[in-house]
């Protein structure tokens, strides 16, 4: 497997994955990781992760539901063929399939009506609303320049089969902004769950399932705090980093 300048491989502690990563570029995040843990990929689901970066999202539901087939999207062509690598050093070529290309061209891209579970950790910095990140990777990565909220949406609704799910994490302060855009999208908002970095910490990250064409009816569950007083992890994620 070639590795190129610049990269490195992290063994990422479940079920003996491995992922290829950049150490002058973007690298996943706790999000990712919550992300895949709350979306809960279930037997034989058909999955695609949009704006999937390094490949990690849909690498962690198959560490823990190796029965699901996965196509991973990602605008950035380097990026891209980077995570294709990671999935062939898994030997995961032929269930994980890598696409570059641009997810509000989804249509040119993948099938409609033939997901069950759709993923997304989209960028964060509302467009002219932050400062730019210098680096090319970085900011396509964390700014909104090429990919808002509601090009999410619009793309979830073309691969979800009626009952689909998409599941994404997003800035807490923006979640009104997130709900009227999947349900313009008649994606309806069905599952929520606050993050916060320390239980006396206002929340900065929600975390929302929302299913196409379902009934209102929203499920709240209990905040998930990251950090211990002490700056360790809480008990539950250790539980979601070992699980």
């Amino acid at each position: 497997m070639e590795i190129k300048q610049n990269e490195r491989i992290d063994d990422m502690q479940r079920g003996g994955l491995h992922i290829i990563q950049r150490t002058d570029a973007f690298r996943f995040g706790t999000d990712a990781v919550l992300l895949s843990a709350f979306a809960s990929a279930r037997k034989h689901d058909r999955v695609c992760d949009l704006g999937t970066g390094t490949g990690v999202i849909p690498l962690l539901l198959y560490g823990r539901e190796n029965t699901i087939r996965a196509d991973a999207v990602e605008l950035q062509p380097d990026m891209a063929e980077m995570a294709a690598r990671s999935m062939a050093l898994n030997g995961l070529e032929a269930v994980i399939r890598v696409h570059a290309g641009d997810l509000r061209r989804i249509r040119e891209l993948l099938p409609h009506d033939a997901y069950d579970l759709v993923t997304c950790n989209p960028p964060y910095g509302k467009a002219g609303g932050t400062l730019l990140n210098p680096d090319a990777a970085k900011r396509l990565a964390r700014h909104e320049e090429t990919c808002e909220i509601a090009d999410v949406a619009q793309a979830a609704k073309w691969l979800l089969r009626s009952g689909g799910r998409l599941c994404v994490v997003f800035p807490a302060a923006r979640l009104l902004e997130l709900t009227d855009a999947l349900r313009a999208c008649r994606l309806e908002p069905k599952r929520l769950r606050l993050v916060h970095s320390r239980a006396d910490k206002q929340a900065h990250l929600v975390l929302l399932e929302a299913m196409l064409d379902a009934r209102p009816g929203l499920i709240l569950e209990p905040p998930l705090v990251i950090y211990r007083e002490d700056g360790s992890y809480t008990e539950e994620m250790n539980r979601i980093y070992t699980q």
